[in-house]
């Protein structure tokens, strides 16, 4: 490291943590001036609605806005240095364009490493903070009712694959008293039907920790006809619990990297439709740390030009740019959360498209 490689990174670092600095300002303000009604109407105190909302709101508007923000100081220190002359001196001096851009490098890697490691672990954490305070005073309607309303168009019944051979549908599932009915399970093996077991209702017993089924008839099918038991009640132990079945909007967002993957693979092995979203989520926490590289190299390509209109130029082209990444972004999210796209190439379409748009500018740019 050089003197002009801890001169670029420190205006580099500098510039990018006084801008989010401030936008984090703005952004807790607005947030305020919004919801002042709801802080007032849940009579809480300054010290909880600050540990308990905001300790997980800054993060996550951080997170959310990261790479915009890096790619905005790359533009503004860069222009501003193209302006006073100063890159055509060190390209002069004899420093190639690339050693010009290492410290650019540099910055974005570690730029990126830091986001890579909040998506994974740190924002998570604040957006349990920041779920489950919303979902308690602004949100109280976030339950899994309303996706299972979304997903089978039948009030609160719900699907599952419980084990490698056994299907169970619940019909009328109350998520409050933990409780349903009726409730069927099929147990199929080489395409046959081997058990049919149906029940009147289902409830969760919090003492044994099972789900206790109530008036049950069990029908086993062979070759040789049928077999049917009645039980007035008995436990089962299934593999899922309440607590799995009431999910509020905010699930994916609260599971570190770790967790999501386990519970995609859950789902996956219970047969639960719509799981493009998770996929997606977890595809994006891996791909936006790259965006953070892409962005930066774009943004220093950009703003070393000097041109005349200073940087209000540079942060016009960097604004087009940005708004365009965010469409490619929104579109191939859309295109496998509605779509069949896969969710493991959907997140990474922006990046490829703009890796083209990184190679395309450094080779134009004047050296």
């Amino acid at each position: 490291m050089k003197k002009l490689d801890w001169y670029i990174l420190k205006n580099f670092l500098t510039t990018f943590f006084f801008a989010i600095f401030l936008f984090t300002i703005v952004a807790v303000v607005i947030d305020v001036s919004e919801k002042a009604d709801d802080f007032v109407k849940s009579h809480l105190s300054l010290k909880i609605i600050i540990t308990q909302y905001y300790f997980g709101f800054v993060p996550h508007i951080i997170a959310l806005l990261f790479p915009l923000f890096v790619f905005i100081a790359v533009i503004f220190f860069t222009s501003k240095m193209a302006g006073r002359t100063e890159i055509v001196a060190i390209l002069a001096s004899g420093t190639s364009y690339n050693r010009w851009l290492r410290p650019y490098y540099i910055g974005g890697i570690l730029l990126g490493v830091m986001l890579w490691y909040a998506n994974h672990y740190v924002v998570p954490n604040a957006n349990k903070i920041r779920g489950n305070f919303e979902a308690k005073y602004f949100d109280p309607n976030s339950s899994y009712e309303n996706l299972i309303k979304s997903r089978f168009g039948s009030g609160s019944d719900f699907y599952m694959k419980t084990d490698s051979f056994t299907y169970t549908g619940v019909y009328n599932y109350d998520t409050t008293y933990k409780q349903g009915g009726p409730i069927f399970m099929n147990t199929i093996k080489n395409n046959i039907v081997t058990e049919n077991t149906r029940a009147e209702t289902i409830r969760w017993d919090t003492t044994k920790k099972k789900w206790l089924l109530q008036n049950i008839v069990v029908r086993k099918i062979n070759a040789l006809g049928e077999n049917i038991k009645f039980i007035a009640e008995q436990a089962y132990n299934l593999n899922f619990t309440p607590s799995e079945i009431k999910k509020d909007k905010y699930t994916k967002d609260k599971l570190s990297s770790p967790e999501l993957a386990k519970f995609i693979k859950l789902e996956e092995l219970r047969g639960s439709e719509g799981l493009s979203e998770l996929k997606v989520e977890e595809g994006r926490r891996n791909a936006t740390p790259v965006t953070v590289a892409l962005l930066t190299v774009i943004g220093a390509v950009i703003a070393g030009r000097k041109v005349r209109g200073g940087s209000g130029i540079h942060l016009a082209l960097g604004f087009i740019i940005a708004a365009l990444f965010i469409l490619a972004d929104k579109f191939s999210t859309i295109f496998s959360t509605k779509g069949n796209l896969p969710p493991s190439i959907a997140v990474w379409i922006p990046n490829f498209v703009f890796l083209f748009v990184v190679i395309y500018l450094y080779r134009k740019a004047p050296k």
